[in-house]
């Protein structure tokens, strides 16, 4: 299974931009999607998760609560990240992540390579 990220980029304050992350390989199932993002010498942190499973409840990081909308094309294994109302301290790498079942129904995390995004003042 891989994980393909792409849409990131430079965009001024007050901007969008939307990340697209597909995923490749042997799926059987996909239990939940979630963009993560990271900057240099800081942790990896959620930015948003989306469950498949149910009501398809969401969940989002207090910084981005009202500016970012995780959604996913079943069809094509696709996570989508809208990003609007860009900020400076939105700039970092972004990670999508997906738990995967295979074959053996147990689900595995993976993480794609990540895309840079990078917001102007």
């Amino acid at each position: 299974v891989q994980l393909q990220a792409s849409g990131g980029g430079l965009v001024q304050a007050g901007g969008s931009l939307r990340l697209s992350c597909v995923a490749s390989g042997s799926i059987f199932g996909i239990r939940h999607v979630a963009w993560y993002r990271q900057v240099p010498e800081k942790q990896r942190e959620l930015v948003a998760l989306l469950n498949t499973i149910g009501a398809g409840s969401t969940i989002y990081a207090d910084a981005v609560q009202g500016r970012f909308t995780i959604s996913r094309d079943n069809a094509k294994n696709t996570v989508y990240l809208e990003m609007n109302g860009l900020k400076p301290e939105d700039t970092a790498r972004y990670y999508c992540n997906m738990a995967i079942t295979t074959a053996s129904n147990v689900p595995y995390s993976y993480f794609g390579q990540g895309t840079q995004v990078t917001v102007s003042s």
